[in-house]
């Protein structure tokens, strides 16, 4: 049973920071919220503002960070009498009808389509579908594709446009768009996420990433372009097909520095932390180059299948993955040695690899299915290369209307799941670790995915027992941070007020919206009158006798929606009849003119309807 918990109270700091603190089991928890990228500290939250959320998680005894502790949050409306512990299990139990306002354990995907769009969905793989968030408009198809290290700014190349997309992912809007002459290609982000950069048809363009604006533009040759870093971000290495050459570019000094010239054009290129080295492969001869961009001079060269070869090096850098398409086989090479030490046949086109923890996922163009190969059982020179099959979809992956740069493999949070896009398919297919088949899927509204992304909004370790996200505070009024600890099982709720946000008129309190049915499971097809009431959360007073509510609601995922007049029944209470027309789960959303409250606010409500 768990123990009284001591000030689990939430108080603002000076700084303008909101801090709270709560002990149990030999746990101390605690939490701080302050604006993310704030000129000034300010003395209260408010609807709108960006905002990083922080837990430090202590053990009493020994008074050291507990590491690895995976813990999970919600933020929320307080729900009628509902305790902390009651409503953390709700959230828990995975339920549709009890999902919070803000889950700080979500990630959510992103998918680069073929007709100048983004889409943002999160997805609800238990439950066969997803929330479209955002569909985010670009000034023309894009090609690639690269997140800042944050995850708070999205780089876009639109090569038929000559600009690069900034986009913001916590408001899932265009901030800006760069202009970048010479068809943007390549999008890379280097690791310290200061700098992003453009390939273009004669060199590289350099953005600023905190702004978007541009840094630099560096002739380093002709051709399509690749792009990979030291890992201390010190050098760049772009490779030039156009002229068959590695040029090396000092970050500091935004200049290029040295040029070697290579055996043939290259087509790819990756960098080892290990030896310190980057790896050009070249198509023709099947040469791969190993570079020392300090000394910019070429150490050893590899001989390779020659081909189309597609270099990732694996988590740890000592051995990279040669996927060889046209010549159906998967290479490694071993970066301690600088040789091939394995040679696996793989029919299909093998094309792209992208690794999680434990496996490579290697992505073959010509097939559904994706093959993966255990890290643990690979580098033993002439043995085996172990794989196994996973299908991705109904339709060959590789087929697909246009082309783009990025991957359609995307790692899932947690490192132990993998997302395959499915152009034809229009689909995207989430694999977890250890099942036979794909978990879940979810449609790309009908669109074809050509690459895939994931933002990560869970809470991640980002230094030792200090676990962070940020997120956006959808709306003012009384709302509850609820924590919970797995082992030892810890569960706290601490209050949080936030204010209406900036430019709001002062008259216009927020306003909570408690829905009051009698079951969230319905029949499908039979009437069931629904009440919500309206309550001003800084009076605490209800809102009455209101002409301009209006219901909406829609099957989600689907396009059938209906919109209703409700009705005032006193006291803050407005009804009105539903009629689910099929199975399914339905959002039910409120709006009014009067009180400033717009069909797209964070408070709904949602029925599963059943035959």
């Amino acid at each position: 049973m768990i123990r009284a918990v001591i000030a689990a109270t939430l108080a603002p700091l000076c700084a303008g920071d909101f801090h709270g603190r709560a002990v149990s089991e030999g746990i101390a928890v605690d939490v701080s919220i302050s604006r993310a990228g704030a000129p000034a500290p300010a003395s209260t939250l408010r609807a709108g503002d960006d905002v990083s959320i922080r837990f430090s998680v202590v053990d009493t005894a020994t008074g050291a960070p507990l590491r690895g502790a995976h813990p999970a949050s919600w933020v929320d409306v307080p729900h009628g009498g509902e305790s902390c512990n009651q409503r953390i299990s709700e959230y828990v139990s995975g339920s549709l009808l009890s999902r919070a306002e803000l889950d700080l354990n979500n990630f959510y995907v992103l998918a680069l389509n073929e007709d100048a769009t983004v889409t943002v969905v999160d997805p609800l793989f238990g439950y066969g579908g997803t929330k479209l968030l955002a569909m985010v408009p670009l000034a023309s198809p894009g090609l690639d594709w690269a997140l800042t290290p944050d995850e708070s700014r999205l780089f876009v190349s639109m090569p038929a446009a000559n600009r690069v997309a900034v986009v913001d992912t916590a408001r899932w809007k265009t901030a800006s768009t760069v202009e970048v002459a010479g068809h943007p290609s390549r999008v890379a982000m280097q690791p310290d996420g200061h700098y992003v950069w453009i390939g273009y048809d004669s060199g590289v363009a350099v953005l600023d990433a905190a702004t978007g604006t541009s840094a630099a533009r560096i002739e380093t040759g002709r051709g399509a372009h690749e792009i990979a870093f030291t890992g201390d971000s010190r050098y760049a290495i772009v490779a030039n097909a156009g002229d068959s050459t590695v040029s090396i570019v000092d970050v500091w000094k935004l200049k290029a520095t040295g040029t070697l010239p290579l055996s043939g054009p290259p087509v790819s290129l990756a960098y080892s932390p290990l030896s310190r080295a980057a790896y050009v492969a070249t198509a023709a001869d099947g040469i791969v180059d190993v570079i020392d961009p300090e000394a910019i001079s070429r150490i050893a060269q590899v001989h390779a299948t020659p081909g189309e070869v597609q270099i990732r090096m694996a988590p740890g850098g000592r051995y990279a993955f040669l996927a060889n398409p046209g010549k159906n086989v998967v290479q490694i090479l071993d970066a301690s040695s600088n040789r091939v030490v394995q040679t696996a046949a793989m029919p299909d086109g093998p094309d792209q690899v992208v690794f999680s923890d434990n496996l490579a996922y290697v992505r073959r163009r010509a097939s559904e299915t994706v093959l993966m190969i255990p890290l643990a059982n690979i580098g033993g020179e002439h043995e085996p290369v172990p794989a196994a099959d996973l299908p991705g979809g109904q339709s060959p992956l590789g087929k697909t209307t246009a082309p783009s740069l990025g991957d359609t493999l995307a790692e899932a949070p947690g490192g132990d799941g993998m997302l395959v896009a499915n152009p034809t398919d229009r689909t995207i297919y989430y694999y977890k670790e250890g099942m036979a088949a794909p978990m879940g899927n979810f449609s790309n509204y009908g669109r074809e995915p050509r690459a895939v992304l994931v933002v990560d909004r869970s809470l991640r370790e980002r230094a030792a027992g200090v676990y962070e996200t940020s997120v956006r505070l959808e709306r003012a009024g009384p709302h509850r941070i609820a924590f919970l600890l797995d082992s030892p099982r810890v569960m706290q709720c601490f209050d949080l007020p936030i204010q209406p946000g900036e430019g709001q008129p002062d008259d216009l309190h927020p306003i909570r919206i408690e829905p009051l049915v009698a079951s969230r499971v319905v029949p499908t097809g039979a009437t069931v009158r629904l009440r919500f009431r309206l309550t001003d959360t800084i009076t605490h007073q209800p809102r009455s006798g209101l002409r301009d509510v209006r219901l909406l609601a829609f099957l989600a995922p689907g396009i059938w929606q209906k919109r209703v007049a409700a009705d005032p029944a006193g006291d803050g209470l407005y009804e009105a009849d539903f009629a689910p027309p099929r199975a399914g789960f339905y959002y039910v959303y409120l709006a009014s003119p009067t009180l400033g409250i717009p069909f797209d606010n964070p408070q709904y409500l949602v029925l599963q309807a059943t035959q």
